[in-house]
């Protein structure tokens, strides 16, 4: 028992050291392992480690351009950049986007619409890119995300310009909106412009001059914390900003126009003969593009495109009407220049007229007719029977060829994003188009602006504003032209001092100033000025021949058309216009007359005023 108690000291000793040796043999595998690692890092893969080391600090990130402005003919805004802040997130910097999303709804209330253009967006996105979630934040709701941010990685407040339309509904359709990019535009668009830039122009002037608009990006170094925080500026290059654009529309003949067609569907454009300039291009109803900006939610925008006034659609240029009785003035100057008539060739109107060896009665809109009427009377009274005859004697070739001189069935060019030709029917066309030859009475009613027909309201005006200068052409404009550029001559369509010229627009002048004319006792009787016009009324439903049109049996969808062209001062045009009120024959000319009241009167004012002034002078110098 005793010799049990007594330690062996030798093996216990033997035991320590060993395992002391061990110890020390581990440790130096250990340090020389964390030598090898270290002199791989620090000296065999030092320069691609300190790349990617500088690649996680330091980020290149793209500036958006601001946006160039867009101001009316008087200099006033009509598209600006309102500073605004962005909640964005970049989707690198965050680990669980759908868990971030939840953590920011808790703090901020998302909308399905906000976050369904969220995830669109981040799939439209570029590295790295800030991915805008919710718009215009408020102060309180910038100082709860600040509250949290600790725990958001990859969350921001970001300050950006926002596009803005201050007077919302009135030019939605000439200046159009800018919109978020979307998949389609993205995989055609230069990635180096658009670098941090979001919007695109999509409709409009904002569409036409997109380029011009956008400017040129410009870039910064940042060098950031492990979280993404940004902690300074290394390098910056400043972006270039966007060409700001001037245009010929007025404000003030705007807002004029779109009162004097309100509650009604129609379109006004008026043209400044001397330049081409467009003073106003008003389609009614209209929207609010300002939602478009930034995402609209599809509830509104439903409501919107399935409208049955369809106030998306920008009628005066994609709008296609039968020109009517309003296409008789330039049927008048192709029938005398190109010697089918001359000014004394009369016909005896009874009512109605007939082709040789057909029963068919091509109707005069007044049943019991004019009696004898040369071209002076028939435009005055707007005489059917006339045109009918007219027509077949020129034959459709011949007004084929003289109607695309004046731009009908051709784009007028304007500088807008969209634009349709009309249609000026030929044998040619119809065969081509429709398969069939071309029918002896389609020759008649294309005398009175019927049948295949159609122009725009925009054709209307310019081919207007081409009487009003006899015979020049100036190409229409919206933007005025910067300093630097130039621009083409304008053409002439027949000598501007022929006398046809004269019988056309006498005749058009007395349209208005004699009680005889069509538009003489709803506008002609107090104006202060002259002005040469023509009225029109289109069909949008067909009317058996014996039967008499009655508006009031009709649904408001199925009533005529209603159409005016005009220009005013005659001896000195200064604006010529076209209106066309849809499914309301009677209006047409009354807001004429008020945009020419608004755009002249003013002027005659501010004369009589330089007028007044000058006499006093004189007199105080006597």
């Amino acid at each position: 028992m005793a010799s049990d108690t007594f330690k062996d000291h030798y093996s216990e000793r033997r035991l320590v050291n060993f395992r002391l040796w061990l110890s020390v043999l581990v440790m130096l595998i250990i340090t020389g392992g964390l030598l090898a690692r270290m002199f791989y890092l620090q000296v065999m893969n030092y320069s691609d480690l300190a790349t990617q080391s500088e690649e996680n600090r330091i980020h290149l990130q793209a500036v958006p351009p601001i946006r160039g402005l867009i101001y009316d003919t008087k200099g006033r805004l009509l598209a600006e950049n309102q500073p605004s802040y962005t909640l964005t997130i970049v989707r690198e910097r965050v680990k669980d986007i759908e868990a971030t999303l939840e953590a920011v709804g808790e703090i901020l209330p998302l909308s399905e619409n906000e976050l369904e253009k969220f995830r669109q967006r981040l799939r439209q996105r570029r590295p790295f890119e800030g991915v805008p979630l919710k718009y215009r934040l408020s102060e309180e709701e910038i100082a709860k995300i600040a509250v949290d941010q600790f725990r958001l990685p990859g969350v921001e407040v970001e300050a950006q310009l926002i596009r803005h339309y201050p007077y919302d509904e009135e030019f939605a359709h000439a200046i159009g909106y800018v919109g978020r990019i979307n998949d389609r535009e993205l995989a055609t668009l230069d990635p180096a412009l658009y670098s941090g830039t979001h919007v695109i122009g999509k409709t409009g002037v904002e569409k036409y001059y997109e380029s011009a608009l956008l400017g040129k990006p410009g870039y910064q170094e940042v060098e950031t914390n492990a979280r993404g925080r940004i902690l300074r500026v290394l390098k910056r290059v400043d972006p270039e900003p966007g060409k700001d654009l001037q245009l010929y529309l007025d404000l003030d003949l705007q807002a004029a126009a779109s009162k004097a067609l309100a509650g009604k569907r129609g379109s006004v454009v008026a043209i400044d003969p001397n330049t081409g300039g467009v003073l106003a291009l008003v389609s009614t109803p209209s929207f609010d593009p300002n939602p478009f900006v930034t995402g609209i939610d599809y509830k509104s925008y439903s409501e919107l495109r399935d409208s049955i006034h369809r106030p998306l659609y920008n009628r005066a240029t994609l709008g296609e009407y039968p020109p009517a009785s309003t296409i008789k003035p330039f049927m008048g100057l192709a029938a005398l220049d190109s010697k089918a008539v001359d000014r004394r060739f009369k016909v005896n109107d009874p009512g109605y007229f007939q082709l040789p060896g057909d029963d068919h009665k091509y109707r005069n809109w007044k049943r019991q007719g004019h009696g004898v009427v040369d071209l002076h009377r028939s435009i005055v009274v707007s005489n059917d029977t006339y045109f009918y005859t007219v027509a077949v004697k020129m034959g459709i070739d011949t007004i084929h060829d003289y109607m695309v001189r004046f731009g009908f069935g051709d784009r007028t060019g304007l500088d807008i994003a969209s634009e349709r030709p009309g249609l000026m029917p030929s044998p040619e066309w119809k065969r081509r188009a429709r398969g069939r030859p071309w029918y002896p009475g389609e020759t008649v009613i294309s005398g009175i602006g019927q049948g295949y027909m159609l122009t725009t309201p925009l054709q209307l005006a310019a081919a207007t504003s081409v009487i009003a200068n006899r015979g020049l052409v100036h190409q229409p404009r919206l933007a005025k032209p910067s300093p630097d550029e130039k621009l083409s001559e304008p053409d002439v369509i027949q000598d501007r001092s022929a006398k046809e010229w004269d019988a056309i627009i006498d005749a058009m002048t007395d349209v208005v100033a004699s009680p005889r004319g069509t538009a003489y006792w709803r506008i002609g009787r107090h104006l202060k000025y002259s002005m040469a016009g023509k009225t029109g009324t289109a069909q949008v439903v067909g009317i058996a021949q014996g039967e008499k049109y009655d508006a009031e049996q009709l649904e408001e969808f199925q009533r005529d058309h209603g159409l005016f062209i005009g220009f005013a001062p005659v001896e000195n045009p200064q604006i010529a216009v076209a209106v066309v009120v849809e499914n309301d024959s009677s209006l047409a000319s009354t807001v004429a007359k008020k945009v020419m009241d608004a755009y002249l009167l003013p002027r005659q004012g501010k004369q009589a005023d330089k007028s007044s002034a000058k006499l006093a002078a004189r007199e105080g110098n006597g």
